[in-house]
């Protein structure tokens, strides 16, 4: 059972700064922040859950959590849970080494919503509500972690010739006709990092500004995500999935801007690889869907954020009263948008070319709510972080169908990069 309080905010912004930078005192932080972006699926403008009542990290324990328990659960499912729902392995490396699934129900949740903070904390620290809200706005410097003294010295994984014998392979693939369309990752590394991951975290988020952006700290691991794309979101009965795929440069003004948006939504290589992924999405959403009920509300719409042009795709189902959230991220995990089509015959080829694990990349982050809600990202534009190995990632990938130069994906690859190269390598 929570205790529910509410209090006034005067400015959004700073509000939650310092939600966010008093998350720095706990173990277990999930912060999630809309940054504004408000469509008519926007849930809040941001939630921090932090204090873990239960921890959770695997699936029979978190089907039991919500079937037996009415409350909030947040975390994360790494991209390796497809090992678990298909017959599928992972042998690539990982150093990061971050559980497969990771949920835990927060002891204390404060949701930003309408102009106000909406406490809700766990019976067992109610009491705590005043003096929380007291702390969080009293100005005082935080303890940061341990700064890195040099800039990071970011290596490549696959360097330019590898990568372009690899995208060939790929296009081998899909002239035999074993897949349509593959996302092919890769991964950029540092060794021996000590950072701050709030700390990068403001760096990314203020340089980005998605709508899915998210921090997650969960003992020594963390993630800094400036995701702009929705994995699925469950509201009642209606279900909702935004893939992204097509990929633009932002130009240097508006009328630049203008003719870069309608190249991107006339542009056929990047129009089929959004369709293609759009009818894997409406694919994977029919499987528990009441019959005639997907649609396609959107297609390859132009949506802008500062570092990118995007094509988007809006595909909405409605489920029986009651269906089950963790279910339907049985059906659909992992996101069309990262795998391929056919699916399955596109993850076998993506584990065969990549040359580490995922893990949490391309992954999802979010919650399930007591009233059997959920929302869900896609983790990419993202940074990864093992504290204690002091192994800090981030990947980029694209889209290759048959109509792919692999020169022009490898500079798709590149400018998705941009942003987390910049926070990193920043002095």
């Amino acid at each position: 059972m929570r205790v529910q309080r509410t209090f006034k905010i005067d400015s959004l912004e700073q509000s939650k700064k310092a939600l966010f930078d008093w998350s720095r005192g706990h173990q277990h932080v999930v912060w999630l922040d809309s940054n504004s972006h408000t469509d008519k699926y926007s849930s809040f403008e941001a939630c921090l859950a932090v204090g873990a009542s239960q921890i959770l990290k695997n699936a029979d324990g978190l089907n039991d959590f919500l079937q037996q328990e009415n409350d909030w659960l947040f975390g994360y499912f790494s991209y390796d849970f497809k090992n678990e729902l298909e017959e599928l392995s992972s042998w690539n490396a990982d150093s990061l080494n971050f559980p497969t699934i990771q949920f835990f129900q927060p002891s204390k949740l404060i949701i930003v919503l309408d102009g106000h903070l909406h406490f809700n904390y766990l019976e067992h620290c109610s009491d705590e509500i005043q003096q929380d809200y007291k702390d969080i706005f009293i100005v005082q410097p935080q303890n940061a972690l341990h700064k890195q003294d040099d800039p990071i010295k970011i290596k490549m994984r696959i360097h330019k010739d590898a990568y372009f014998e690899k995208a060939n392979r790929f296009l081998e693939h899909i002239h035999r006709g074993d897949i349509y369309e593959a996302n092919f990752c890769q991964e950029f590394y540092a060794e021996n990092v000590s950072l701050d991951p709030w700390e990068t975290y403001d760096r990314l988020n203020r340089i980005s500004e998605p709508p899915f952006a998210a921090f997650l700290g969960l003992g020594e691991n963390y993630l800094m995500c400036a995701s702009p794309e929705r994995y699925i979101k469950k509201m009642g009965d209606k279900v909702i999935s935004q893939p992204i795929k097509g990929t633009a440069r932002r130009g240097e003004d508006d009328k630049e801007d203008n003719v870069i948006k309608k190249e991107l939504v006339q542009d056929q290589k990047e129009r089929s690889e959004n369709i293609m992924i759009t009818d894997l999405v409406r694919n994977d959403l029919s499987k528990s869907a009441i019959k005639g009920s997907v649609n396609v509300e959107e297609l390859c719409k132009v949506y802008t954020f500062k570092q990118v042009h995007q094509l988007i795709s809006t595909v909405v189902s409605m489920v029986p009263g009651g269906k089950n959230p963790l279910e339907l991220i049985r059906e659909t995990f992992p996101m069309g948008s990262m795998t391929g089509a056919p699916k399955i015959s596109a993850m076998k080829i993506i584990e065969e070319l990549e040359e580490t694990k995922r893990g949490l990349y391309s992954g999802a982050v979010g919650y399930f709510a007591p009233n059997g809600n959920m929302d869900f990202n896609v983790v990419i534009r993202s940074i990864l972080y093992n504290a204690s190995e002091k192994y800090v990632s981030f990947s980029v990938g694209s889209a290759i169908t048959s109509k792919s130069i692999p020169e022009n994906e490898y500079a798709e690859c590149l400018l998705k990069a941009k942003a987390m190269r910049t926070v990193l390598e920043q002095d």
